[in-house]
């Protein structure tokens, strides 16, 4: 998997990772691969919303580093 962009937003707060994600996410085609990188708790719930709402393929969620590492795949 070759990943396209990433983000880190670690340090940021609820809504801002997924917003950043939307925006970046928006500039690639589809099939591409985006990593978000996050240590807001809420992204927890907030990374798969989104990609139910979205339509993107949530492709994997690790740890590292105290932070969460989303993976995900744009769809369209």
């Amino acid at each position: 998997m070759d990943i396209s962009d990433h983000i880190d937003a670690t340090g940021l707060l609820c809504p801002l990772p997924v917003l950043k994600l939307r925006k970046r996410i928006g500039t690639l085609a589809p099939g591409q691969y985006i990593e978000l990188r996050a240590d807001d708790p809420a992204a927890i719930v907030d990374v798969p919303h989104y990609c139910n709402e979205s339509g993107h393929e949530l492709v994997s969620v690790t740890e590292a580093d105290g932070a969460q590492v989303y993976v995900l795949r744009k769809t369209s």
